[in-house]
């Protein structure tokens, strides 16, 4: 049994690396490489996720974390702050990774034609973002529904379209709005509606720390915005 190395061509330029569903970026993703299987057997033995950062980023964004620490009165060289500025640096290429994906290439990979023309909506989609006033978390719950004109898209990319706009600094109103936009313009379909619900980091662990304050945001178009009863349908869909 030989020490198993990954492949060159696994290990592509992380700012030009793609995933073939309009996802460019340098941070983590999935790649199969073989596993450690005597020779002549090519039996994979399963996937192995690679966390690939930019080199260049982490350093940048490192030494000022390593300032943020000095500044504040902290030993960075002490034994449990040593790596935290490369982990913060990698932390935040992770969080804002939406910067380099695009969610129309995402969408468009996966148009189908369908004859379909019922509400279609996926709720309790999981939100992570970053305030952009304070660059503290907020997260919460998505809903999100169309009314489909001739195509369908995959279930998945729903989710993947709220990730990529959520993984970028922002405010709710703003991701609630480009969630909304971006189905409306690939999918050309009769209505878009999108709903977040979220708590904000920003307003419960400083400023007015109200910790039961919860912040809900929508956006609609088409059918949703002029047919009150169709908006009712989808609103008692999510609850």
């Amino acid at each position: 049994m030989s020490n198993f190395s990954l492949p060159q061509d696994l290990l592509s330029n992380p700012s030009t690396s793609s995933h073939g569903d309009g996802h460019h970026s340098h941070v983590p993703h999935i790649v199969a490489p073989m596993a450690d299987v005597p020779s002549g057997d090519h039996r994979s033995t399963g996937y192995t996720r690679v966390d690939q950062y930019d080199d260049i980023s982490t350093d940048l964004m490192g030494r000022s974390v390593k300032r943020i620490l000095e500044t504040i009165g902290e030993d960075a060289d002490r034994e449990g702050l040593q790596k935290t500025p490369e982990r913060v640096a990698k932390a935040y290429q992770f969080l804002t990774q939406g910067y380099n994906q695009d969610p129309r290439a995402i969408l468009t990979k996966a148009l189908f034609k369908e004859d379909y023309n019922e509400m279609i909506v996926v709720k309790d989609i999981d939100v992570f973002s970053l305030c952009e006033h304070h660059m503290l978390p907020f997260f919460g719950k998505a809903h999100v529904a169309y009314i489909p004109d001739g195509q369908i898209v995959g279930l998945s990319k729903i989710p993947r379209i709220v990730d990529v706009f959520s993984r970028r600094l922002q405010v709710q109103e703003r991701l609630t709005l480009q969630i909304k936009d971006a189905i409306q313009e690939v999918l050309q379909p009769k209505g878009v509606a999108v709903v977040i619900e979220a708590n904000h980091m920003c307003m419960v662990m400083r400023g007015v720390q109200k910790q039961g304050a919860m912040t809900s945001t929508s956006s609609m178009s088409g059918a949703f915005m002029d047919n009150p009863s169709t908006r009712k349908e989808f609103m008692r869909m999510i609850r």
